[in-house]
């Protein structure tokens, strides 16, 4: 059964969503993101992805006590990225309850600090954020691109001790177009092993049955939530 993750990201303590991950396109849905998580495990779900979209554009982790106050009033496991980009900012999450951090830039640009994490902390808490524009690795809430390839990329970083990654498409996040399942296949095919996470472009339940079907491991999603598409009791189904 696919694991079901839905997205909070926040910029200013709100609960927000962007299209294709351009700040200027941000809708604010909630304005206390601790309310959003308390219904989603109402509703049975058990994990959660937290997006410090403030931190993602500041470099440093800023919504550590919207993390700290969701993390204390629900028992949800939840894995947390943006902005973390040193052992302070990695401490802080811990601390504020995330049971799992998600780096992508800092594995781009340091990749020695965040193979120290890998190895100190384990592949169950370190997740890899892998954000791709045409198969190319973007960093820095996508707003700068690389000269990375993905699978070389992923390759490298499942040979120093990653199991799970998130992938996410960014020509599809918040699009609500359906998500790159093409993509996932090709990782999956090539990296059978990975726990892979997809990422962007859900926008109805079989947009999540078809990603089952391609024996992807987990999902995660926010906009369709958001705007309806999806029903919280539809996803009983994968529950």
């Amino acid at each position: 059964m696919i694991e079901i993750i839905p997205a909070i990201d926040i910029i200013e303590g709100k609960c927000v969503r962007l299209s294709k991950g351009d700040y200027d396109s941000k809708k604010v849905y909630n304005e206390n993101p601790v309310e959003v998580a308390k219904e989603f495990e109402a509703n049975g779900i058990s994990r959660l992805h937290v997006v410090d979209l403030d931190g993602a554009a500041s470099h440093h982790i800023v919504n550590y006590s919207i993390l700290e106050k969701i993390a204390s009033q629900t028992s949800l496991i939840i894995d947390f990225g943006g902005g973390i980009k040193s052992d302070e900012d990695l401490k802080i999450a811990f601390e504020s309850g995330a049971k799992m951090i998600t780096g992508g830039s800092i594995a781009v640009k340091e990749p020695e600090l965040f193979t120290q994490w890998i190895k100190k902390y384990g592949s169950d808490k370190i997740i890899l954020g892998a954000d791709v524009k045409n198969k190319m690795i973007a960093v820095n809430g996508w707003k700068e691109g690389t000269e990375l390839e993905l699978m070389t990329f992923l390759g490298e970083y499942i040979e120093k001790g990653i199991q799970k990654v998130i992938c996410t498409d960014i020509d599809c996040d918040g699009m609500l177009q359906g998500p790159s399942t093409a993509l996932y296949n090709e990782i999956l095919e090539k990296f059978p092993s990975t726990y892979l996470i997809a990422s962007g472009g859900v926008s109805c339940i079989d947009d999540i049955i078809k990603l089952e079907e391609a024996k992807v491991p987990a999902v995660i999603f926010g906009k369709a939530l958001y705007e309806g598409k999806i029903q919280l009791k539809d996803l009983k189904i994968f529950l």
